[in-house]
């Protein structure tokens, strides 16, 4: 799904409502959001072993609790919550899929912060896991992460209804595998000291960042049961999200320092990767994140005031410091 600009300026009327939200109450809601999924986190991550389980070793699980209860935007949880909200889906199940998309998300910063990959010393202001333990013990974390991430969603505790949970299975799946996020790692990986044009630039893009953004708002699609039409405006929408999300992060990258971020900044110009920004300058790319903004505000239209949680979450995506 792809709308452009000039088709939004045919009834600025019906953007309004999207404005009015102040950025004060936004933040509330997200951190109440933030604080909702620490604390399912911190109760799925207890040291007593679950059925069919034999023993949680101790190292393995304080270094899960590192890479997942340090902070963070909780972004994606918060995306795939406010869909299903505004659908009318359960908010159990919806929060249960939540820390399984979280999961999977700090599984892959642990993984991308190794020496074999972004060989990263910090994140969210505190050392990564194979600083603050040991690179073995941070690969074995990322694959427990992962492996929970879908143990959760396979659980009846998520969804009374088998097909609900295989849709969510599949899609999390999909999203994070060879042809989403970690697919989207290598190519990132490939892109140091290559001159990659825009169109090679956003296919790994939206893969590496993109994919698990646009899934968590088509989990919560599936949560709140989303006729195909809904759907598929709403898989759009996490697409043009997740796209202004990694174009915003290089614009940060350039522009913000380490203490900012709480990470290391400038990295992708040290690495020499081919972004956006290195592409077309940071001025253009703030351009195409408000065009892209404005297309995501857009597709959400037919939903009315009920989006607005959705909507304030791109201007946030689009116009964050850090």
């Amino acid at each position: 799904m792809r709308l452009r600009c000039n088709q939004i300026q045919r009834a600025p009327h019906r953007q309004i409502w999207i404005f009015e939200l102040n950025k004060q109450k936004f933040q509330e809601r997200l951190a109440l959001r933030a604080s909702q999924i620490a604390a399912e986190l911190d109760s799925l991550l207890q040291s007593a072993p679950q059925q069919g389980e034999i023993t949680r070793p101790q190292k393995l699980l304080a270094a899960m609790r590192h890479g997942v209860l340090n902070g963070g935007k909780r972004l994606r949880p918060f995306l795939l919550m406010e869909t299903a909200q505004m659908l009318g889906g359960n908010e159990k199940s919806a929060l249960r899929a939540a820390a399984a998309i979280e999961c999977v998300h700090c599984y892959s910063l642990i993984h991308d912060d190794l020496p074999a990959m972004d060989d990263d010393d910090l994140r969210r202001g505190q050392p990564t896991v194979h600083v603050a333990f040991d690179e073995a013990t941070a690969i074995l974390a990322g694959d427990s992460l992962l492996t929970m991430a879908f143990d959760i969603l396979a659980d009846p505790q998520t969804h009374r209804e088998s097909e609900v949970r295989s849709q969510l299975v599949l899609c999390l799946a999909r999203s994070s595998g060879i042809g989403g996020m970690a697919g989207g790692q290598i190519l990132d990986l490939a892109a140091e000291h290559q001159n990659w044009g825009e169109k090679d630039i956003r296919t790994m893009q939206s893969m590496k960042t993109g994919a698990l953004i646009r899934s968590a708002c088509e989990m919560g699609a599936i949560v709140g049961k989303a006729d195909t039409q809904s759907k598929a405006a709403l898989v759009g929408f996490g697409e043009l999200a997740g796209r202004a999300f990694q174009l915003a992060d290089d614009i940060l990258d350039v522009t913000q320092s380490t203490e900012t971020l709480g990470k290391q900044a400038a990295k992708d110009d040290e690495q020499g990767k081919s972004t956006l920004v290195s592409l077309v300058g940071v001025a253009k790319a703030r351009q195409m994140a408000n065009e892209m903004l404005q297309e995501a505000l857009f597709v959400l239209q037919p939903f009315g005031e009920r989006a607005k949680w959705l909507a304030r979450s791109a201007k946030f995506i689009v116009e964050r410091d850090h």
